[in-house]
């Protein structure tokens, strides 16, 4: 997971470049850029925090099983899933991923939003030049430019990041479902213990064996 927080990272750092040079260049792009970059940078510190969220609880989990173990001995590890308490923290990480998936979704449509707008603009100045001159009018803008691609392409490297970190948090709470409900189940050594407990209980409750009648050497 921190793999690839560290790619989103990096594609962040790589979106405030490019902001950059859109300011200086006073592109049309550059207001639409800004809260795309904004937007991600907090989408970028909530994970992150998530992250560390999730390291300190899994932490503190093993240090209460290990103490739980040398109180209880090996019945302790039958709550193993209760004593880790990480799948809340995985739940919020999933959901958080999800949100900044959508907030992915939603800064590669305006980019692409405005790039059309601006072709389209941009045809529509052309036409009226084509006009004057006796030409035939353009019909379709131009489509995506290379400029509105390399705005989306860090977009959708975080997406990749972040989908890839939902699916590590998902993986890791369907494995804590399977652990919870072995968990459910008794234990061998449960199972060992309360075996012996009912051949005791059936000793016990046993008749005496009977004596067996003397023989006549015996009697005499």
């Amino acid at each position: 997971m921190e793999k690839h927080l560290e790619s989103a990272v990096g594609e962040l750092s790589a979106m405030r470049t490019q902001l950059a040079e859109l300011e200086a260049s006073n592109h049309p792009f550059r207001n639409a850029y800004q809260k795309t970059v904004i937007a991600m940078q907090a989408q970028v510190l909530e994970i992150r925090d998530k992250l560390s969220e999730l390291k300190e609880q899994f932490v503190e989990g093993c240090k209460n099983a290990v103490q739980s173990f040398k109180d209880k001995g090996i019945a302790a590890l039958d709550n193993v899933a209760r004593f880790l308490g990480i799948k809340p923290a995985l739940e919020n990480l999933r959901d958080s991923c999800d949100k900044g998936i959508a907030q992915d979704n939603k800064n590669i449509a305006r980019i692409e939003t405005i790039s059309t707008e601006y072709h389209e603009a941009g045809r529509h100045l052309k036409n009226i030049g084509r006009a004057i001159i006796g030409k035939e009018p353009i019909q379709e803008a131009k489509p995506m430019g290379a400029v509105a691609k390399a705005l989306i392409a860090p977009c959708k490297a975080d997406r990749k990041c972040l989908t890839a970190i939902k699916g590590c948090a998902v993986k890791a709470i369907g494995a804590l479902a399977r652990l919870e409900e072995r968990a459910e189940k008794p234990s061998i050594a449960a199972n060992l213990k309360k075996f012996g407990e009912k051949v005791a209980q059936a000793a016990k409750e046993a008749p005496a064996p009977e004596k067996n009648a003397p023989t006549n050497a015996e009697r005499g």
